[in-house]
């Protein structure tokens, strides 16, 4: 079985710490830890951690409720870096299923951390929404 370890933070300290650890493959962040870390901007705030993670992959979460605007935050955040994830909620905060975000940027080849999955049904439901499997559960 190979295991691989995120590091879970936007501390630009912590990251840069874990970007020279062979054991920390990658990183994934949130909105909620961005703020946390003192981000005023999101963008300007992702683009610096970039810079301090190298090559290692990286997720960024879209913030928005709508379906129709995470995916356009998606695509945005997916042009910031060949490594970066977009970490998209397997359902907003009403509880509907973000398949059809998941569909589109999978299908525009968009790598994609799908998080809050906690049912077998969620799993079920993403992998039938998949076109381009390039996907990171945590």
């Amino acid at each position: 079985m190979s295991i691989k370890i995120f590091c879970d933070s936007a501390e630009y300290q912590t990251i840069r710490k874990y970007s020279k650890s062979k054991i920390v493959k990658g990183f994934t962040t949130n909105p909620s830890l961005m703020r946390s870390a003192g981000a005023k901007n999101y963008k300007n705030y992702a683009l610096k951690i970039l810079k301090i993670c190298g090559n290692k992959p990286i997720s960024f979460e879209v913030f928005s409720d709508d379906i129709n605007s995470m995916i356009q935050q998606a695509y945005i955040i997916n042009s910031w870096g060949k490594n970066v994830y977009v970490k998209i909620p397997v359902v907003n905060t009403q509880g509907k299923f973000t398949g059809k975000a998941i569909r589109e940027l999978s299908s525009k080849g968009v790598k994609l951390n799908i998080t809050a999955v906690y049912t077998y049904e969620q799993v079920k439901k993403v992998f039938l929404s998949l076109k381009n499997i390039r996907i990171l559960f945590f």
